[in-house]
């Protein structure tokens, strides 16, 4: 065994409170081995392995260098060039000839949890495609479990053979004040966490209205992590270039990835900032913020290429970092720069690029082979010297994981929900919303308006049918199949006593039955979109049950049912086996109506209060241009909550 890596099983009994006491050790720390390595370099002591004759990709100098041998000792490489001189009898030769040698891909910003699987299931899925590290923002799990559960993914991110890096959440809840998390982290607890092994800097600062007013408690988070000279990540969500974008980046946050368009990236670039381009699931970014660099031939340094959020269908059919490296060269993108945004890049804004992100003396031996650049189709990984992965199968074993029953029953309601919990009423003593056309009565009401393959959602208003309840006389608004227009819920399920929220959604093309999911960003409360309400109560009550989920049902039957017993956000299952479900729920979206690209991530996004222009939460329907609640039936009347 060589010395860069220490084996850690962290399989059964994983423990929370493991993480803080344990080093978490890639590659050796460089110090400690700088005499070998040098003996390696000179041929004293001989390599360990010896890729030979590849054409280098240098991602440091954005050229290709051919016939090219690399060394390699104790997992890092010694020497880049002519390397006859470091073999001896145990040294291990790769013939690279017709291979380019690529640095390991690096995401920039991922959330492991939108996989819905473990930690461990990600890192089989996305070593084959050739990442071999990630910066993972844990908010997700943190939102139900807090500070225990970003503990519990980065203590399962040790002993993998993928580099598992994490930014401590920085907002939880997303948008105090708007919504009812399981959770909540301040400043005390970023302090702690930035002794942490593991963690490399703070999670995406999604309060950027707190950042611009001077928030306290906002700044309080940024100090922290700047005192403990770690790096501040950054959701600057507006379309917004002037004054507030560089006021933002005045208090010290490196980082966004929430350009979409060409205007949004280059401004970022222009400013010093790291301008992550995203290409996920249901965020195709790329297509327009890459133009921020292929019309401008501006300096790519500050360019990187991120997934952010990844359904495991995507993982297993089309890759991960790969695949959206391959999506910039299709936008015409050139191959070594496109390569240089998913590796140097990364390891430069996150201050790592002494162990990472090229193929260079010292750095740990993370090295792709790879034959068709602009088809990113990697053949053989290695991490720390050690081929891991060939042809799409990960040759090496990883452990077991058990998560502990605090993780796993993390679905509390206050009741079983019924039919009459998703009547939206128009309120007593407000008959003038309702007005007569013919023979029928319309009123006008607030909609969420999804965008296909965005993240943002537009505020739309829409005239509905009003009916009457024939034994109460109380006056509602259904949902209209007609109009395109579903009903959505938001159930606090954390402690369920927090009440729900509810309003309308136009977009999904859904003609009947309901789909429920506690995958709802970023509180991940019970989240619920359907046509008619005994479907949505019996949507709800079906994940309650199973711990939580994604479901599909029409006239009280289970079309299609992802279990995610783990936070309510990730599977126990191998990734393919999550795959299939996943492709099965589509199925039923489909045959509810539904046509769009990755419907779940554009629905996990309605409850999240940090988008433009119109949300969901618990608590009601929040205007999030304004930051503001607003009533689902008066346009004029801006909604007052304790």
């Amino acid at each position: 065994m060589t010395p860069c890596r220490k084996e850690r099983p962290v399989g059964r009994g994983l423990r929370a409170n493991d993480i803080g006491l344990v080093s978490i050790v890639r590659c050796q720390n460089l110090s400690e081995i700088t005499r070998h390595l040098v003996a390696a370099a000179m041929g004293r002591d001989k390599a360990d392995l010896v890729i030979k004759g590849g054409d280098l990709v240098n991602v440091n100098t954005a050229e290709i260098i051919s016939g090219v041998d690399v060394a390699i000792k104790h997992g890092r490489v010694v020497l880049v060039g002519d390397a006859a001189h470091t073999i001896g009898e145990g040294t291990r030769i790769l013939d690279a000839t017709g291979y380019y040698l690529v640095p390991g891909l690096l995401d920039g910003h991922v959330h492991v949890e939108s996989s819905m699987v473990t930690v461990t299931e990600f890192a089989r899925a996305v070593l084959p495609c050739g990442t071999t590290g990630i910066f993972m923002d844990p908010h997700e799990i943190a939102n139900v479990l807090g500070v225990e559960g970003v503990k519990l993914m980065v203590n399962e991110g040790r002993g993998l053979p993928l580099k598992v890096y994490a930014t401590m959440p920085s907002c939880v809840p997303a948008a105090p004040g708007f919504e009812d998390a399981g959770a909540a982290i301040g400043p005390e607890d970023i302090r702690e966490a930035m002794r942490w092994e593991g963690i490399i800097g703070l999670g995406e600062m999604m309060n950027f209205p707190g950042v611009l007013a001077g928030d306290e408690f906002v700044h309080a988070e940024i100090a922290e992590t700047l005192r403990a000279g770690k790096v501040v990540t950054g959701h600057y969500s507006i379309p917004e270039t002037g004054t507030g974008l560089q006021a933002y980046i005045a208090a010290g946050i490196a980082s966004c990835h929430e350009s979409t368009r060409k205007e949004d990236a280059l401004a970022r670039l222009r400013l010093g900032m790291y301008a992550k381009m995203r290409e996920g699931s249901a965020w195709h970014d790329v297509k327009a913020t890459i133009k921020s660099v292929t019309e401008t031939k501006v300096d790519t340094r500050h360019a990187i290429l991120v997934t952010d959020d990844m359904h495991p269908d995507t993982l297993v059919t089309l890759g991960h970092l790969n695949h959206v490296v391959r999506r910039a060269i299709e936008e015409g993108m050139d191959p070594i720069r496109a390569i240089q945004m998913a590796t140097i890049n990364v390891a430069d804004c996150f201050g790592v690029s002494r162990d990472l992100g090229s193929i260079s003396p010292g750095r740990c031996a993370d090295i792709l082979l790879v034959r068709d650049l602009a088809g990113m189709r990697v053949e053989k990984v290695i991490v720390d010297g050690e081929l891991v992965a060939e042809n799409g199968e990960l040759l090496v074993p990883l452990p077991d994981v058990t998560y502990p029953e605090l993780a796993t029953h993390s679905v509390h309601l206050a009741r079983p929900l019924r039919a009459e919990d998703f009547i939206i009423r128009i309120p007593a003593g407000e008959a003038n919303l309702a007005r007569k056309k013919g023979n029928s009565h319309f009123t006008t009401v607030r909609a969420i308006e999804v965008i296909e393959a965005k993240v943002g959602t537009r505020h739309v208003l829409v005239q509905l049918p009003v009916e009457s309840n024939p034994g109460t006389g109380e006056r509602g608004v259904s949902a209209s199949a007609e109009h395109d227009i579903a009903k959505v819920a938001v159930i606090e399920r954390h402690r369920g006593d927090k009440g729900i929220g509810l309003g309308f959604v136009k977009g999904f093309g859904f003609k009947e039955g309901a789909v429920a999911s506690t995958v709802a960003h970023d509180s991940h409360n019970l989240l619920v979109v359907g046509m008619a309400d005994d479907d949505m109560a019996f949507a709800a009550n079906t994940l309650a049950k199973c711990g939580g989920g994604m479901v599909a049902v029409s006239h009280g039957e289970v079309l299609a049912l992802v279990p995610l017993p783990i936070a309510g956000l990730m599977s126990d299952r191998p990734v393919r086996e999550v795959a299939r479900q996943v492709e099965e729920l589509e199925a039923a979206w489909r045959r509810l109506g539904c046509r769009l690209v990755s419907p779940f991530m554009t629905m996990a996004l309605l409850s999240l209060p940090v988008l433009p222009e119109l949300r969901i939460t618990n608590r009601g329907l929040v205007d999030t241009v304004a930051f503001k609640f607003v009533d689902v039936f008066n346009p004029e009347v801006e909604v007052v909550r304790a």
